[in-house]
This record gives structure tokens, C-alpha cells and sequence, in this order.
């Protein structure tokens, strides 16, 4: 299992190696049947995660376009009772949503006790994205990294876990699924023209990816870069994290003093 990052360590993303093949040897069929089995004991650990209501869970995915979000989210939860798991994506801003400030429609977001809520982009494109593009003068956004960990600390100190995942694919790698969305019918209904404009500020994008993951990795909000070239890589490390803390929690179902005798069922 990958390591998180460490606060303030030094992370250059367009350096860092998508591929990872050595990362599990096993190789794409083992992992398979590995992710299999975690995404079993994803579901029972998240049905007790629902009964005990004694926790909260927020997951968050960044990643450049085609580093597959949803996909993963598909893969590593799919045998999860989805009465209890969210998936919460972030578009471009509403009026309404500029009208507040940039956490506000965020925390609304946020999970309640016994909730799985997964982030599909989130309040980092406010530090990345905006970054990127100019959209707020350079004092603005650097401030939101403090902002920011208030934020995800105050979470954290009311009950909420929080991971924190980059899925790191590269240029050429994403060239490949670009041209696959647009050449497949089955898949050209995701393909979006933006998609082409922020591919151009690649570097731009890895710069603002790494400062803002070594900004705001803590302890109470650990981020991991995911190698994602290999969707099979991907999914399972998303998986073993996923499951490690879960595991850690030793959930169990409430204990409910209960006399059948008292409640006949007719």
C-alpha cells in the first residue's frame, strides 16, 4: 500500500511516475481477484460504517481530465449499499454558489454520521483550477490553503475521516483516452472541448496539483497520489487505503437490547 504524503514534502508531479509498474508485481489478474475481495469486505465494513452511525467518511478524487474519477468510485465501491455512499461533483459555479464563499456550497456536501461521501473534484479546484487560469488575483488563492486545513481540521475534529486521492496519469496517457472518448460512440457523449484548453496548461496544472497536496496533507487529511495509468493499479490502491481504514475503526453493529417475546409479529 502507497504511503500518504508528508506535509511539506517536496513533490514534483511532472517527475513522478504514473505507471509504477513495480508497485505490485503480481501483475493485472491478481490484482483482480485482490480488488474483488476488498470491494466484499468494503461492503460489509460499510454496512456496519451505516448501523453504528458513529462515523463519518469523506473521500476526495482530483486528477486531470480522463484520470478516471468515476471510474474508480465504480470499481472500488460497487458492492456498497448505495443508501449509504454519495457521490458529490463539483461543476463550475452557480450564481448563487459565487454569491457565498467558495467553501460554502462544499460543506454543505460534507458527510453525516454513518455517511460515505465522495468528493468528484472539490474545493481544491480553488487553489488549482483558479490558480491555473488567472480566476483570482495570486494573494486570494494562497491564503485558501490555510483556509482550507481549518476547514478539513474542523472536520476532522468533529468526526469525520478524510482521504484524500490524486489520480496521476500523463499527457500521454490522457491523449489515449481523449481520442478514445471521441472516436467511440459509447464514449463520446464524456468528451467535452474544455477538456482540450486545460490539457494545454499541463505543467501549469502539475505545479498547482503538487503545491496544493504538500499544503494540505495532514495526519487528519492524509492525500495520496494514485499512479493511474493502469486502471487496475489504480482502483486496487484506491481499494487498500479505502479498507485499511476502515479496518482500523473495528466497526461492529450496534448492540440493541432486544426481547422478541415482547414484540410478537402476527
Amino acid at each position: 500500500m502507497i504511503s500518504p504524503i508528508k506535509h511539506r514534502a517536496r513533490l514534483d508531479l511532472r517527475r513522478a511516475d504514473p505507471d509504477q509498474a513495480g508497485l505490485y508485481p503480481e501483475g493485472k489478474e491478481a490484482a483482480l481477484k485482490r480488488l474483488e475481495k476488498l470491494t466484499a469486505e468494503i461492503a460489509d465494513l460499510q454496512e456496519k460504517f451505516y448501523a453504528a452511525r458513529s462515523h463519518k467518511l469523506l473521500i476526495v478524487l482530483q486528477g486531470m481530465d480522463t484520470s478516471g474519477k468515476s471510474g474508480t468510485v465504480r470499481a472500488v465501491f460497487r458492492a456498497a449499499n448505495p443508501q449509504g455512499v454519495t457521490v458529490a461533483s463539483f461543476k463550475r459555479p452557480t450564481a448563487e454558489e459565487l454569491a457565498h464563499d467558495y467553501l460554502w456550497r462544499i460543506h454543505a456536501r460534507a458527510p453525516a454520521n454513518g455517511e460515505i461521501v465522495i468528493f468528484d473534484r472539490s474545493h481544491y479546484e480553488d487553489v488549482i483550477a483558479v490558480r491555473v487560469h488567472d480566476l483570482r488575483p495570486r494573494e486570494v488563492w494562497r491564503r485558501r490553503y490555510e483556509h482550507i486545513c481549518a476547514f478539513e481540521r474542523m472536520l476532522a475534529d468533529e468526526g469525520t475521516i478524510i482521504l484524500k486521492f490524486l489520480l496521476h496519469i500523463d499527457r500521454d496517457e490522457q491523449k489515449r483516452r481523449l481520442e478514445s472518448r471521441m472516436h467511440e460512440p459509447s464514449k463520446r457523449w464524456k468528451f467535452e472541448p474544455a477538456d482540450l484548453f486545460a490539457r494545454k496548461h499541463w505543467n501549469d496544472y502539475m505545479v498547482a496539483n503538487a503545491e496544493a497536496i504538500t499544503r494540505t496533507s495532514h495526519r487528519f487529511a492524509p492525500w495520496y497520489v494514485v499512479p493511474a495509468n493502469r486502471k487496475w493499479l489504480r482502483n486496487l490502491i484506491v481499494a487498500e487505503v479505502v479498507v485499511a481504514r476502515l479496518r482500523a475503526l473495528k466497526l461492529s453493529f450496534p448492540k440493541i437490547a432486544l426481547d422478541p417475546a415482547k414484540f410478537p409479529i402476527d
